[in-house]
Order: C-alpha cells, then sequence, then structure tokens
C-alpha cells in the first residue's frame, strides 16, 4: 500500500539501526546577548526631551508597524493626572511612526497588583485586543511591584514583547527596575510565577520621585544599604557621611545614590549568574526574612522597609555567631535608624518566632537548590552560608527588639 512504511525483517540490519540510533545524541548550545541602556532624565514626556523618541528611532525600519501599549500604576498617576494627555501628545509629535494603544491601561500601585491574578489576565488581553505583537513594545510606568506585573505580562505573551521600563520610586529606579526578573505571587509566596527577560530600556525620570511620601522615598534606600554592605565600603561609607541629606530629601544626593547603586546592580548581573542557575543570590541579602514579612503584615510593611528590618536581622545573626564586628554592627544599626527605619516588627516574634523561621524554609525552595544565604563578615564583604540555627535567629531577634525598646526609652527622656 502506498505511503506504508516498510517493515525491516532482517535482523541483522534491524539491530544495526537500533544500535545507531542508541549511539546518537545531539547536544545543542548557543548564546543569545542582551544589551539594555539605563537613562537616566527629568520630564521624560515634556516636548523638549527627545531621549525617548531617539530611542524609538533605532526602531525605524521599514516593513513593520510597531505600536506601543502603556501600563501605568495608578498611584502614581493621582499623582500626575496628566501625564496620561502627555504620553499621548508625546507620541502624537515626536513618536509618529509608532502607534500608540489609544488607551492608557492603568493597575493599582503597590504589592496588590501582584497578588490579583485578574490583573495579569487584564494585561494579556489589552496586548491582544490592541495587537500588540513581537516586533512592538510594552511599556510600564510605576512602582517595582507594577513592573514585575507589566514585564511578566510582555514576557509570557507571545513568547515575548520588547518591554521598556519607567520606574517612578527609588526602590525601582535602583533595584528592581533596573535587573532582569519579572513575576507575580501566588498562592501567598513572592515571585512563584516569573520570568528571566530583560527590558530593551529604562528611563529613570528623577522628576517622579519628588511627589514619593517619606516611607516610599526612604524604602529604597535600604537598597542602596544593602548593596554597599556586601560589595563596596566606600559606598557605604558614602552612605554614612550622606545619611541627614538623604533622610531630608536632598535630591541632588539622591540622584547620586541611585545611580550608583543602579550601576552596582548592573555591573553585578552582567559578571554573575543573571538568571539563576545557581542557587547563590548575593543581592537577596536581607530578603530571606523581608519576603516573610511582608507577608506576616499582609504588606503593610513596604518591600524596602522590610528589607532593613531583614538587613539588621541577618546582621545581628553574623554578630551573635562571632562574624561581624561590634562596631561594624554599630555603624549599621546608626545608619538605618536616622533614615528613620524601624528595625523590629511584632509579627517578627509572633507564634514563638516559627512563622518567620518558616521563611527560611520558603526561600530555600524558591532558590531550588540547597539553602544560601549571604551574611555581612564585615562592612563591604559578604559571605555565603549554606545553613543558619533556628535558635540563633529567634535570640536575634530579641536583640532587634530589645535595641528598639531601648531607643524609644532613650527618645522619650
Amino acid at each position: 500500500m502506498q505511503g506504508k512504511r516498510p517493515e525491516i525483517s532482517h535482523p541483522v540490519i534491524r539491530s544495526s539501526i537500533i544500535v545507531f540510533f542508541k549511539m546518537q545524541t545531539i547536544k545543542q548550545s548557543f548564546k543569545v546577548e542582551y544589551n539594555y541602556s539605563i537613562f537616566f532624565t527629568n520630564n521624560l514626556f515634556d516636548s523638549a526631551n527627545n531621549q525617548l523618541s531617539e530611542f524609538f528611532n533605532t526602531y525605524a525600519e521599514q516593513g513593520f508597524q510597531r505600536k506601543v501599549l502603556v501600563v501605568a500604576d495608578g498611584g502614581f498617576l493621582s499623582h500626575h493626572p496628566d501625564l496620561p494627555e502627555k504620553i499621548k501628545t508625546y507620541f502624537a509629535d515626536q513618536v509618529k511612526h509608532i502607534q500608540l494603544a489609544k488607551d492608557i491601561i492603568v493597575v493599582p500601585g503597590g504589592e496588590a497588583s501582584k497578588n490579583d491574578p485578574d490583573l495579569f489576565e487584564k494585561l494579556a488581553q489589552a496586548v491582544d485586543i490592541y495587537g500588540i505583537d513581537r516586533h512592538s513594545f510594552v511599556v510600564g510606568i510605576g512602582g517595582g511591584a507594577v513592573l514585575d506585573l507589566v514585564g511578566y505580562a510582555a514576557a509570557v505573551s507571545h513568547r515575548g514583547i520588547k518591554l521598556i521600563r519607567i520606574p517612578t520610586t527609588v526602590l525601582s529606579q535602583n533595584d528592581s527596575g533596573v535587573g532582569v526578573k519579572n513575576g507575580i505571587n501566588f498562592h501567598g509566596k513572592k515571585n512563584f510565577l516569573g520570568t528571566f527577560a530583560p527590558p530593551v530600556a529604562v528611563f529613570n525620570d528623577l522628576t517622579y520621585l519628588k511627589t514619593l511620601d517619606d516611607r516610599d522615598w526612604r524604602s529604597g534606600i535600604s537598597e542602596a544599604i544593602k548593596v554597599a554592605l556586601i560589595k563596596d565600603k566606600s559606598f557605604f561609607d558614602w552612605i554614612e557621611e550622606n545619611v541627614q541629606a538623604l533622610a531630608q530629601r536632598d535630591e541632588a544626593t539622591m540622584s547620586y545614590l541611585i545611580h550608583r547603586c543602579a550601576e552596582m546592580h548592573t555591573e553585578h548581573i552582567g559578571s554573575g549568574d543573571p538568571f539563576e542557575f545557581g542557587s547563590s543570590r548575593p543581592l537577596d541579602f536581607g530578603h530571606w526574612a523581608a519576603h516573610k514579612l511582608e507577608y506576616l503584615t499582609d504588606f503593610e510593611v513596604r518591600h524596602g522597609e522590610a528589607v532593613a528590618i531583614g538587613i539588621a536581622l541577618d546582621c545581628v545573626y553574623a554578630n551573635k555567631i562571632g562574624m561581624l564586628a561590634d562596631a561594624d554592627l554599630d555603624r549599621i544599626y546608626q545608619v538605618l535608624v536616622k533614615l528613620g527605619f524601624e528595625l523590629y516588627h511584632v509579627k517578627l516574634s509572633e507564634n514563638d518566632k516559627v512563622n518567620l523561621r518558616n521563611g527560611l524554609h520558603e526561600f530555600r525552595e524558591h532558590l531550588g537548590g540547597r539553602l544560601t544565604i549571604m551574611l555581612l563578615e564585615k562592612i563591604g564583604k559578604g559571605v555565603e552560608v549554606h545553613e543558619m540555627d533556628a535558635n540563633i535567629i529567634a535570640e536575634s531577634v530579641d536583640v532587634l527588639e530589645k535595641y528598639i525598646s531601648e531607643k524609644r526609652v532613650l527618645a522619650a527622656g
């Protein structure tokens, strides 16, 4: 019968074919190079600012009708209600070869954006409705949580749409917004669903920081302290010297801090393990406890505030096991407190501290390998450990509680 495969009945030939296929292994290896720039600017959508239009001009080749879908943080827009019209005017006047979707999609700001699966579906539907294809762009404007959500939706729609991030907080401009991670929360676990998908560009508009409240201004500084403590003593010294200017919202001082912190994060990503194939994540210093504390407080404690507490907790732990000197611990305490961070929250002690310690198991699970925690040997030098003693963690919590209580008594007196 035509089309029917002939049977191979000869035993020697049949055996030879089986052996041949068993012996053959096809190996595949290729590299993908990623390049993106982090631009520092002011008044990005002002008619006199051509930084964004010049970027889009690099995507002006014939044959494509590129489109742009803008997704914005609702909390941010409440302080900048005229921004949607500014964006539409900017594209109409300066980026005529790229079609802007007629609607700007607004999502809630803060961690709520990562906890609601309906928001992810809303963005995926918008990509479909407005015909945003792989040659087009999704632009995320907002804080780190919104950028995580938008980045995840862009990365999985059509297997990857070009992402532009416009971070609007200190935390996102110096840390999350300049990296390669995107994600949303799932069943009470932070960033359980996510991707590694670098943006094609990041635009840090420093004028957007002016409308931040004091908590959000302060919150992002903890990530700069984190990276300074584990990588660059001179940067920590600079933060220590400029702590009052930072606390008093000096814009020039904050501008330098953001630039240096973003620079150190991108250097680490480029020189290390950007897609985290191993279990080593140095930039998660202070984060195992921070992630758990966020959930225990139902995100009343913001990410940067939780990181500050996580840093303090791990530094106390390092001190108690004889790794970190008293003098270094005191310097870290002083910087965090002068910036206005609380170093203890009652949820740390809840359920005899079992809830907090469960965060260590969850962190190990998230790493996908053996537990790897960055601790501090001295200011500017972190070291990795692969186990932590539950009793010493509990004692470290007690130290923080006592430290804060004493500080409050002194302040009251």
